[in-house]
């Protein structure tokens, strides 16, 4: 483990790695052999990722099952490295995320033009290529359901990418958001540096449907979570983050929406 990552619990079964800017899960109870890796962060965080299972599940923990939020760059970027080492592992994704992540279609440019910050302004530097993972990708059962994550749901929200999903259980209110929306200004890089809280949309440099992404968001509000488990940003809960999600939904064409840019309406 680095200074560059951080470990913490969401719950008891949930724990969030976070390495440089972005975060990713791992589900499963301590020294379970079965649990499953939910995004793999940027490209450099193989031996991150790989400490935090070992301490959580044991020596040379393999997971179940992969499961993506979606495909970008910050998403996938450690799992060439961890599929050297843990072989033929499935990776599970939403249908129309297939392609970005089987070589056959990149994913639209990101957009600095959209400004609110260093991070926006960087991204004309972020990678949007496609990855292919071959036949370890797999689709998403059309049941809703989640591979070897029993009282998970899936819930297709799209907007940041076509094929975004985010994951959702009913007994405690628990969401894994993905990108749909964060909890953090990630344009912003002082906001990312700094971890200030702030529910808030999906970045907007790398948000190429914001009807989509909207409803996207509605959906989730829908839900009532008690936990708001993000991509970028500390996790949130309760009242602060029903107020915080309640005026991104109200505010949305404000809060979220950029005033200019390629994807802008």
């Amino acid at each position: 483990m680095t200074i560059t990552s951080a470990v913490d619990q969401v719950t008891p079964d949930l724990t969030r790695l976070r390495f440089l800017f972005v975060n990713l899960y791992l589900w499963g109870e301590p020294g379970s052999g079965n649990w499953v890796l939910i995004d793999a962060g940027l490209n450099g965080a193989a031996e991150a990722i790989l400490a935090t299972a070992e301490e959580r599940f044991g020596k040379d923990a393999r997971p179940a099952a992969i499961v993506l939020t979606h495909g970008h760059f910050d998403h996938v970027g450690a799992l060439p490295e961890l599929l050297e080492r843990w072989g033929d592992v499935p990776i599970h994704a939403h249908p129309l995320e297939m392609p970005h992540l089987t070589g056959r279609a990149d994913y639209p440019p990101p957009d600095p033009t959209v400004g609110k910050g260093a991070m926006a302004l960087l991204s004309f530097a972020y990678p949007n290529k496609a990855s292919d993972f071959g036949a370890r990708v797999r689709p998403l059962p059309e049941d809703g359901s989640v591979p070897f994550m029993p009282g998970w749901r899936w819930l297709h929200t799209p907007g940041h990418t076509a094929g975004h999903v985010s994951l959702f259980r009913d007994r405690d209110r628990c969401l894994i958001a993905g990108d749909a929306f964060t909890t953090v200004k990630q344009e912003s890089l002082y906001a990312v540096l700094t971890q200030e809280q702030e529910v808030h949309g999906p970045p907007a440099y790398f948000t190429p449907d914001w009807a989509a992404a909207r409803q996207s968001v509605e959906k989730l509000v829908s839900l009532h979570p008690a936990i708001g488990a993000t991509g970028h940003g500390t996790p949130m809960r309760g009242e602060e983050l029903a107020k915080g999600l309640a005026h991104l939904v109200e505010e949305f064409g404000e809060v979220a929406v950029p005033s200019q840019g390629r994807y802008v309406p």
